[in-house]
């Protein structure tokens, strides 16, 4: 009983700490996702998805199961190795350990995708803006359950919401 009662303490408090420096952990629901990419935005085998702030991987999961490849970043180590785990069978598939901030994306990349929250909306559009500037093409964001006050959505479906951020002119 006590060793459970540690173990309890214990992830609270580590999954806590993450939260202080990102989003909460919270799981996306694969039946959502899955019409995610079908309605909102339907993925082709070409796209490349960089997801993040990844988690358990179940985002990129759904990318894989639709032809795709992706990247997926995360700061909570735990949440690293399950995906890791889970998402082992997917070649095209990669998890790494680290600060979005600091990702460059892969010139292949065609979408963005973040379950972000209110505070740190803004510096994601940034980001995700500034690496359509440095690779010289167009970036589809997807955001889920925040809305940008910069851009307008090209399509929006239940709580997500698709942008198309081109480079900017110099």
């Amino acid at each position: 009983m006590h060793i459970a009662l540690w173990i309890f303490v214990f992830a609270v408090v580590f999954f806590g700490l993450f939260a202080f420096t990102g989003a909460p952990y919270v799981p996306s629901h694969k039946k959502e996702l899955d019409l995610l990419f079908e309605k909102l935005y339907p993925l082709k085998k070409t796209d490349y998805v960089i997801d993040l702030g990844s988690g358990d991987g179940i985002v990129l999961k759904s990318v894989a199961e639709h032809g795709a490849g992706g990247t997926g970043i995360e700061l909570n180590p735990v949440l690293v190795l399950i995906s890791k785990l889970r998402l082992r069978k997917f070649k095209r598939i990669h998890i790494r350990l680290g600060d979005m901030y600091g990702l460059k994306f892969p010139k292949e990349t065609t979408i963005a995708y973040v379950f972000g929250d209110n505070r740190d909306f803004n510096r994601i559009e940034r980001k995700v803006q500034s690496e359509a500037n440095r690779l010289n093409k167009a970036i589809y964001f997807v955001s889920y359950g925040f809305e940008s006050k910069k851009n307008k959505p090209v399509k929006a479906y239940r709580a997500y919401f698709l942008y198309k951020l081109e480079p900017e002119k110099s």
